[in-house]
């Protein structure tokens, strides 16, 4: 018998990155969980990330912290721009955050190495998603080739993959395949503005796109809404 495979499991408490850490584990991998504080408006996701942690058994599960908020430029970590509740909007919405993913990878990529892992998880998606430059396979390949080049690992020959397992399904799709891999999406947190019980506002960009998942997929929506 040998030990199974370690990966670090990118996981925000949310609903797409649930799914994917249970991806991670019903592949085989010893799923290691990271959140990651930075400096975004609510707590709420990083205490539901714990419990998804726990729920469906990580290995371990870190929190890192890196205040991307003492640079602000985003409605998500700068409480003077207000987050936007009008529905679809022209180009990359004030909700993205610079340079969020490439950072939260970064820390990944650190951690992956100190417990020898070689291949890292993240939730992001193309498809049902906000328009992000960062959520775009091009991102995903680019930064494993970076890895590949910027790491002691990579350099000896051990190969490092980027894993984004949800980045080409719908958010209905995504619902269905964490649903049939016993995600209990009740204990995630989505919205841009949730209050500190965790409940959804119901009207933002993230909060319209997990609500038409729901609906699209034919499942019950747990969401609690304020």
């Amino acid at each position: 018998m040998t030990d199974p495979q370690r990966a670090i499991v990118l996981l925000s408490g949310g609903l797409d990155s649930a799914t994917c850490l249970a991806i991670a584990r019903d592949i085989g991998f010893e799923c290691f969980a990271l959140s990651i504080a930075y400096g975004q408006r609510h707590a709420a996701e990083l205490t539901a990330s714990k419990l998804v942690a726990r729920t469906l058994g990580a290995r371990e599960h870190r929190l890192a912290r890196v205040n991307l908020g003492e640079f602000g430029g985003s409605a998500l970590t700068d409480a003077s721009i207000p987050v936007p509740t009008g529905g679809d909007a022209e180009g990359i919405p004030v909700t993205y955050v610079p340079a969020r993913n490439t950072v939260m990878l970064s820390i990944a990529l650190a951690w992956a190495e100190v417990l020898d892992a070689r291949d890292i998880f993240v939730g992001v998606n193309a498809v049902d998603y906000s328009g992000y430059p960062d959520c775009r396979p091009e991102f995903i390949a680019a930064f494993e080739t970076m890895a590949n080049l910027a790491t002691k690992a990579g350099v000896e020959g051990s190969h490092i993959t980027i894993h984004a397992p949800l980045i080409d399904l719908s958010k209905a799709q995504i619902i269905q395949r964490g649903i049939s891999l016993g995600v209990d999406y009740a204990q995630t947190v989505s919205c841009y503005q949730a209050d500190e019980a965790g409940r959804a506002c119901g009207a933002c960009d993230a909060c319209r796109l997990r609500r038409a998942g729901f609906e699209a997929a034919g499942v019950p929506d747990p969401t609690p809404y304020q």
